[in-house]
């Protein structure tokens, strides 16, 4: 990387921080903090959804996967998006209707405090291992175009290049610091940004890399299935598993739930999944084609690093390290989703419950970020020791697959039945995670039982024999003990009563929300364009594309403004009252 990348880096991230302490001050209440007040704009909270899913990850473990495969990568991730679609018309106004401020506040209405607990723990263990595999892989790319003399204090002497732990804690602090103060509004409108930039930053990268492509340069050989949408080992069986594992996570996820809740009304729920369904639909072939394209050009490089090794091919001085900024931001995107989404549930059912029942709001506030503070901690942490475990892509793969379909499943069942109760909830988590193990180890090459026909078949179908696991096992569970049980659950009648008593945000006051938020995001992507076009100019005028991508960016931004400034502003009372 030449300097004045790591001068458009500096400045992103600090621009990301700047963002985070702006709303710092709109976080009066707990609600405000963990659910944006109920205010936040249906397509903020869709393009915060997208990217929640995205970190670094998906260019290290699925471009990795395209790099290797092909086009089977975009296939499964465009399962995704069948799967948005899905929860947009069935689960995403459930939530909105609840009228809970934390979806573990929902978990204890409809199942009580043991399976608040259960779940709690469960998936804070499971997204502190995927938020450590995020982080690890933006600082496996940013650490992969770095290289460093001998003898630096920051050079890992393994691979000549920047230290992978050092850019961890770098990158590591801003998350937790801007997520800890600005909470759910810093984290929607980061995300917005950060989507914007992102997908303009891998257009450009697609255009530069096709023209190489193109330019009569020797091709790499690709494997014959390159561009076939399945493989021996991603069947299309496994592709339907996978649009049933994601129709549970995000139905239910917590950090995706959250997404549901924070909009005004029902409706804003449904359309912030249906955006992110659509997103899901097209996108997938834009962020994983680079790879595509790289491998003809080159067939010798590490899967891990093929994507940013790609940037480096093709992007000039300075937009390099803009697309390392937003690799980080889809990176951070994931991140502070999760960290607010957890010290959301440790303040509200643990420090509000238990340790402090009696403290006013700010307390709960100054108690969420010092949460947020110590799971952003840990999370830096787990990047550490993700390369000892397994790798990026395995963990990924075996977390997603295997394990969070049974600990979401119950939840978007309990949003439309009565009939499953706690019991339903622990036989059917515990049971599925159970079979899992001894799937995935007793059953396993050299285990105990690896000579029976069905380990066989597991060990040759290992993916297809995780979603197995991981999505139809808890439904078989849960259809079960539905039918099974004789009466509705009591706590179901308390669900029925918040349905009842659904209320929508103010529309005048949503407005004029709606109309600030746009604001803010066409001033960050102006700025954006301004550092662009400086570039330009600092190179002479040589790279057309900046000139190119700094006018996008300014058109964007301006058509953002105009749309803000025509959304009618609420009356300044009714934005002092609240929702």
């Amino acid at each position: 990387m030449a300097p004045v990348d790591f001068w458009v880096l500096a400045a992103y991230l600090a621009g990301t921080l700047a963002l985070g302490f702006v709303y710092a001050g709109r976080n009066r209440r707990t609600r405000d903090m963990f659910a944006a007040g109920r205010k936040s704009p249906w397509w903020v909270s869709g393009l915060s959804s997208f990217m929640t899913l995205k970190s670094a990850g998906t260019f290290v473990v699925w471009g990795g996967l395209a790099y290797r495969e092909g086009v089977v990568a975009i296939a499964i991730n465009t399962c995704i998006g069948v799967s948005g679609l899905l929860v947009g018309t069935f689960v995403a106004g459930r939530w909105r209707r609840t009228g809970v401020t934390t979806p573990a506040e929902f978990v204890e209405l409809r199942f009580g405090p043991g399976a608040v607990q259960l779940y709690t723990w469960a998936m804070l263990g499971i997204r502190l291992v995927w938020g450590g595999v995020a982080l690890y892989a933006v600082s496996v790319i940013f650490a992969a175009v770095v290289p460093l003399e001998p003898g630096h204090v920051l050079r890992d002497p393994a691979t000549g290049h920047l230290s992978v732990a050092f850019v961890a804690m770098l990158f590591g602090a801003v998350v937790l610091t801007y997520t800890a103060a600005g909470g759910l509004w810093a984290v929607l409108m980061t995300d917005v940004l950060q989507f914007i930039v992102l997908q303009v930053s891998v257009l450009f990268l697609i255009a530069l890399l096709w023209m190489q492509v193109r330019s009569g340069v020797p091709l790499a050989a690709v494997p014959a299935s390159f561009l076939s949408p399945t493989s021996a080992q991603y069947t299309s069986w496994f592709l339907a598993g996978w649009v049933a594992v994601h129709f549970f996570l995000v139905g239910a996820e917590w950090a995706f739930a959250q997404r549901y809740i924070c909009v005004p009304t029902v409706r804003d729920a449904r359309w912030s999944a249906w955006l992110f369904g659509a997103l899901y639909l097209v996108s997938p072939a834009l962020w994983l084609l680079p790879t595509l394209l790289f491998r003809w050009l080159d067939d010798s490089v590490d899967p891990e690093q093929a994507f940013i090794l790609a940037s480096q091919r093709v992007l000039p001085a300075g937009m390099l390290g803009l697309m390392v900024a937003a690799m980080f931001s889809a990176t951070a995107s994931s991140l502070s989703a999760h960290i607010n989404v957890f010290a959301g549930v440790l303040t509200e059912q643990f420090y509000g419950r238990f340790l402090r029942p009696f403290a006013d709001e700010r307390e709960r506030i100054r108690a969420g970020r010092m949460f947020a503070v110590a799971i952003g901690l840990a999370l830096i942490g787990m990047a550490t020791v993700v390369p000892h475990i397994g790798g990026a892509e395995q963990i990924v793969l075996t977390v997603t697959g295997l394990l969070l379909g049974p600990l979401m499943a119950p939840t978007v069942w309990g949003l439309w039945n009565g009939r499953i109760g706690t019991r339903a909830v622990f036989a059917t988590v515990l049971g599925s995670f159970a079979a899992g193990m001894f799937v995935r180890f007793a059953m396993a090459e050299g285990a105990a039982f690896a000579d029976w026909p069905m380990a066989r078949w597991a060990q040759a179908n290992p993916r297809v024999a995780d979603v197995l696991v991981g999505a139809v096992l808890p439904v078989v569970m849960l259809a079960i003990a539905q039918a099974t049980s004789r009466e509705e659950s009591p706590r179901w009648h308390r669900v029925q009563e918040r349905f009842a008593d659904y209320r929508p945000t103010s529309p005048d006051e949503a407005g004029a929300i709606e109309g600030g938020s746009a604001k803010l995001v066409a001033i960050a992507l102006a700025g954006s364009g301004v550092v662009m076009l400086g570039l330009f100019l600092h190179h002479g005028g040589t790279h057309p594309s900046l000139a190119a991508f700094a006018a996008v960016l300014l058109i964007i931004a301006a058509a953002t403004w105009f749309v803000a400034t025509r959304t009618p502003r609420a009356p300044t009372q009714a934005m002092e009252n609240g929702s």
